[in-house]
This record gives C-alpha cells, structure tokens and sequence, in this order.
C-alpha cells in the first residue's frame, strides 16, 4: 500500500502576516496581554507569592457527510482565561470563560482562595529563573496555517473523498463517512518569573471510514480508514488519493481467516509502530517515574533499545506538529539526544517531576516534540516490501484493538488484526488474534525500522519488526 500523495484543493495559502479578521479570531494578541497582565497584578495585590496566567482561544469548522450527503456542520468557538496562583509552595488554580475585568478578579481570588487551603507541596512552583525561555528566543516556528474554507466548499471536499472511495472497487459498498476539520488556536501566557509569550497554530484533516464487503453464504464486512492532517492545508493529501487509499485498505481486510496459536516475528505498520514508542514516552515521563509506576523507573543510561536504535527529539522542525519555541511552562527547549545506540539518555521532565526526582526540566511540560525513531541498520529502500521481507514468515499487524498495556510491569496484551506473511510475502488477512509479550522485550527486541517514515502528531517512526511475539488465535 502507498500512503497518498499531497495536496488538497482549496488550500489557502501561507500567511504569515494574518490580520485578525483573516485569521477568524475574536481577540487580538494584545488583548489576551492585558488581560494576562490584569490576573497577575491582582494576585500580587491579593499577598500571592508568585502566579501565572493564560489565555487562550480557539475556533474551527468541521463537515462530515455520509452515502453522498451532507450529514453535520459544525461550528466551535471557544475562549479561557487559566489563574494559578502561589502562596510559597501552596497552589490553587482556576479558570473562567467570562473575560470581564470583574470576572477575572473572581478567578484569581477563587485561585488564591484554593492556595490558601491547599496543603504545601515542597516542590511545588513556578519553574526557577534560570530555566525560562527569553522573549527574544521564541522563534517563528510556521505554525499558523488558517485556511479559509467555508462550510460548501469543505463539504464538496468531504464528497470527493467519500465518492473516490465507493469508486475504487464495486465491493465498496458502504461507508461511515468521510469528514473535513479546519481548526486554529492561539494564546498568550505569563508568570512572576519573567516569562511571557505566546502564538498561533493550525490543524486541519480530511479523512474517510469505507467498508468492503464480500456477498453470499459466506457474508462478510470490512471496515478501514485513512486522514490526512497537517498544519498547512496546502500539505494536505487529495481527497480523491485518501478515499481511494482508505478503500484499498478496507479491500485488503476481506476474506480474513483465524490462524492457530504460536510464537512468530511480527511486524508492526508505522502507525502502530509510533504508539509502540509513545508506550516508551510514556514510561519515561515524569510523573510515572516519580510515582514509581513505570516498567523503566531508573532507565537512564541504561540499555533499553536495541542497540542499532536512536530517537532524537527537535521542537524546533518548521511546521512540525509537535513544534514549540518554549514548553507549557515556559521554559527553553532545545532538539536532544534521547535515546542513543539503545540507552536512555534523558527523560520527560516538568519542572514538578524533575523537582520530585532531584533532577532538572527537560522542557515537557505539555509533552514531546517531534520524536523521530530510526535505526543505524535501515537502509533507504527499506520500504514496507522490504520489510516483509525480513519478516520471513510471521505476522504483519494493521490494527490493534483495546488497551492491554501495564505500564508498572510492561505488560503487553492487545486485540489484532492484519495479515500473515510466508517467505516475505503476504498470504492472506487475519482476523480475531491477540498478540501479547512484554515491552521490556519488544524494545530490545527490535530488529529491524523500515524506510517508510510516517508522522503520526509529534512522532515520525518507520515500520517495526519485533523478533518474536506470542499470537493467539484459534
């Protein structure tokens, strides 16, 4: 299967000098200042110790259609202004969606008065001086994209995915619906150490849900899906190229057999494979490792990969979808190393987990940024056919079902469907199977990354192929 092509048709173009009447915001960047500014001086004249405050606002368009028809519209606006206020290590935090100088004054004395009966947490703080990110580092990292799209043309484009869909092959025979979001945000944010900064960012996807069915005795239906999402319209894969790809993904599921239980090498596709090591992420973030409830507490420096394994991170990657120039907490980012030849170089720190652990930020508040996996043994044409090949004979997943994963053991157990592959190629779809092992070994028991890098939010990893799993079927 090729993954399709960009780009989508009624795309807007780059703006990077967006007026407020373009960009479809009700308030100005300035505006969101002053009403930042406002919450701050009004905790300091309550006795509060340190505060911060944000204000955010977010509006969008999302269209679905179904069988030809147009099915829902709608339209999102929503505003908040977020108060967190410190007594010394008391804290207490509120919100409100009232902008009104009167209601802010409200929230920041409902944030004081929480503070004031909250019990002292010893780590508990804005983050330390050192550690914020100045005004003149926030770089402009192309990450507003508004498209100006109205609800007929999104619809028109939903109905192309959709209809490129049922055309690709006569057992399409129905459909979910195919769908298109137009969605921006922007905010700005302050706190008593000396940060202040903010911006604008944009998300936008069509995507579609066909199913294949095969008629007779022996009746049987198949359901499949494909999106495309990127910050820039522009980037956005055709709608036709996403239909038909979804299409051919239902068809490919048709016919799907049990097969008996065994031990085999399996190998996950790149969607999958970027939840395998958001399962890592996961581990190795702050508060479960504080929490002592994560399968890698203690990992750092440690061989938990294989050895042929990195994983860099880079908050910096013009328009990328995990792209930020300074963390939810406003401390400095930087691209890092985190994983190297295998072993664990750094975590996921807030400044709260890295207090609790003794250690330091590492700018994750929020998250990870644009995660890239890759092994030292892929080579460029490594693409999913070669992949297959080095699966031998085994097990080639498409979906995983349920959520069978124990982060405190790393216990791994999910629900699965895809295809079994003799002598590298694919033999038939399989159906009603578990795979189950422990994460532990699945990452040390990475053999091989392949070539076909997808991007799935702030993750971009190839094909995994894991030496050996244990299948469950019939």
């Amino acid at each position: 299967m090729n993954t399709p092509s960009s780009s989508a048709p009624g795309a807007a173009s780059s703006q990077h000098a967006t007026t407020q009447a373009e960009s479809g915001f009700s308030y100005t960047r300035e505006f969101f200042e002053g009403l930042v500014d406002h919450a701050l001086a009004h905790a300091k004249k309550l006795g509060a110790s340190d505060a911060g405050a944000d204000a955010s606002e977010g509006c969008g368009l999302s269209v679905n259609v179904r069988k030809g028809e147009l099915e829902t519209v709608e339209r999102n606006r929503d505003k908040s202004l977020g108060v967190t206020v410190y007594l010394g290590h008391r804290r207490g935090n509120a919100s409100t969606s009232d902008f009104s100088p009167a209601a802010v004054e409200r929230t920041v004395q409902a944030a004081f008065d929480i503070a004031r009966f909250t019990a002292e947490d010893p780590v508990a703080g804005l983050p330390d001086e050192a550690d914020i990110a100045p005004q003149d580092s926030h770089r402009d990292l192309d990450l507003f994209h508004p498209w100006a799209i109205t609800s007929e043309e999104a619809a028109q484009l939903a109905l192309q995915c959709e209809a490129a869909a049922l055309k690709t092959h006569r057992r399409i025979t129905n459909s979910e619906g195919a769908g298109v979001s137009a969605q921006q945000s922007h905010f700005f944010s302050a706190h008593t150490r000396g940060f202040r900064g903010g911006y604008a960012s944009s998300r936008h996807s069509i995507s579609v849900a066909p199913i294949a069915s095969l008629p007779g005795r022996n009746a049987e239906m198949q359901r499949d899906a494909w999106y495309s999402s990127m910050r820039n319209a522009q980037d956005l894969a055709t709608p036709e190229a996403v239909g038909r790809y979804a299409a051919q993904r239902a068809l490919s599921r048709l016919g799907g057999r049990k097969i008996p239980t065994t031990e085999c090498p399996v190998l996950f596709e790149s969607p999958l494979a970027a939840g395998l090591l958001g399962g890592f992420v996961q581990a190795v973030s702050g508060g479960a490792l504080y929490r002592k409830s994560s399968f890698l507490v203690d990992s750092l420096g440690k061989q938990v990969f294989a050895k042929h394994i990195d994983l860099s991170e880079d908050p910096f990657v013009l328009g990328g979808k995990g792209s930020s120039p300074f963390d939810d907490e406003g401390v400095r980012v930087a691209p890092r190393q985190v994983v190297k030849g295998g072993r664990v170089q750094g975590y996921f720190l807030s400044s709260y987990s890295a207090r609790k652990l003794g250690m330091k930020t590492t700018g994750n508040a929020g998250g990870s940024h644009n995660l890239v996996l890759t092994s030292r043994l892929t080579q460029p044409g490594d693409d999913l056919e070669a992949m297959l090949k080095k699966l031998g004979t085994g097990l080639f997943v498409i979906e995983l079902m349920g959520q069978g994963v124990n982060y405190v053991t790393g216990d791994y157990s999910r629900g699965a469907s895809g295809f079994w592959v003799e002598n590298g190629q694919i033999a038939y779809p399989v159906h009603e199977i578990t795979i189950a092992g422990n994460l532990k070994d699945m990452l040390r028991g990475i053999a091989a990354v392949g070539a076909d890098a997808y991007n799935y939010g702030a993750k971009t990893v190839g094909s995994i192929l894991i030496e050996r799993m244990k299948v469950a079927g019939s």
